[in-house]
């Protein structure tokens, strides 16, 4: 009995590391409308960029909290939940956001806070977290960790984000010596009609190699929108659907691994005023 323990605290605490190998973020809440364009979400201006690129957020038109679910391979111990907010004042934007990612068995959390002004063509963020691992039987460790990033734009209808996660090198905690992943990330999106995103990113964890996503979104009507998205190199595809009722926003997607199978992600924001 021991043993089959053993195993199945290595089996979960193996399902994120995996996750990181390919995303180095996968585990922590994007949002459904990033995960429909295959999370190439580091010029994207909502208000998910609390998680996604602080350095958005103060270029988000309007004050508002939001709150997700993402569902994996079936299992509620693979799942991930996120709330946040952000609020605009004539200084900057503020974010909150919080995460949750596992079971019983092992489960990791994420609280941090974030500031992010526009300075000319660009904005920048900073955001500060607490990254906390807990494993049955292990123990629990956690770290402060610091993001950094911006968007900038570079024409009429093109923007610039760059992003890096982990700035500091912050290690898991008191139960492994591991460091936490460090992930830059820099794309382009352009606005090729009023109807048509197209956005293009990179993403590098400093021991993996890169990583290209590919995302679109397209408005079928005023208050519908249609997305999709590829990681070429992992063969992963992503299929998203918005609606944008009022003072809502909401967003469903999903994600096609070719050996782990299906994700379903859910978000909806909540804005304080109309557009």
């Amino acid at each position: 009995m021991g043993s089959l323990r053993l195993l199945t605290h290595c089996f979960l605490w193996a399902i994120p590391l995996a996750g990181y190998a390919q995303n180095g973020t996968e585990v922590l809440p994007s949002g459904a409308r990033s995960q429909g364009m295959g999370n190439s979400h580091v010029t994207l201006l909502d208000a998910w960029s609390v998680f996604n690129n602080a350095g958005a957020m103060a270029q988000v038109e309007e004050s508002q909290v939001f709150v997700a679910y993402d569902h994996r391979m079936g299992l509620d111990e693979l799942t991930t939940l996120g709330a946040g907010g952000v609020w605009k004042t004539d200084a900057g934007a503020w974010g909150v956001g919080v995460g949750t990612y596992g079971g019983e068995h092992f489960n990791q959390q994420t609280l941090g806070l974030a500031y992010s002004n526009k300075l000319g063509i660009a904005s920048l963020g900073l955001k500060v977290n607490y990254f906390q691992t807990n494993i049955e039987g292990f123990g629990r460790g956690g770290a402060p960790l610091v993001e950094f990033g911006g968007v900038a734009e570079l024409g009429p209808q093109v923007l610039f984000g760059a992003h890096i996660y982990n700035l500091t090198r912050a290690r898991m905690g008191r139960i492994s010596e591991e460091f936490l992943p460090t992930v830059i990330r820099a794309g382009i999106s352009f606005r090729a009609s009023e109807f048509l995103l197209v956005s293009v990113e990179v993403e590098k964890e400093i021991y993996l190699d890169p990583l290209v996503k590919i995302g679109l979104e397209y408005a079928v009507q005023q208050k519908i929108d249609l997305r999709t998205g590829v990681h070429p190199q992992a063969g992963q595809l992503f299929f998203g659907i918005g609606f944008r009722p009022r003072r809502y926003r909401i967003d469903y997607a999903m994600a096609q691994h070719p050996q782990l199978g299906f994700t379903h992600h859910f978000s909806i924001n909540l804005l304080w005023a109309e557009r």
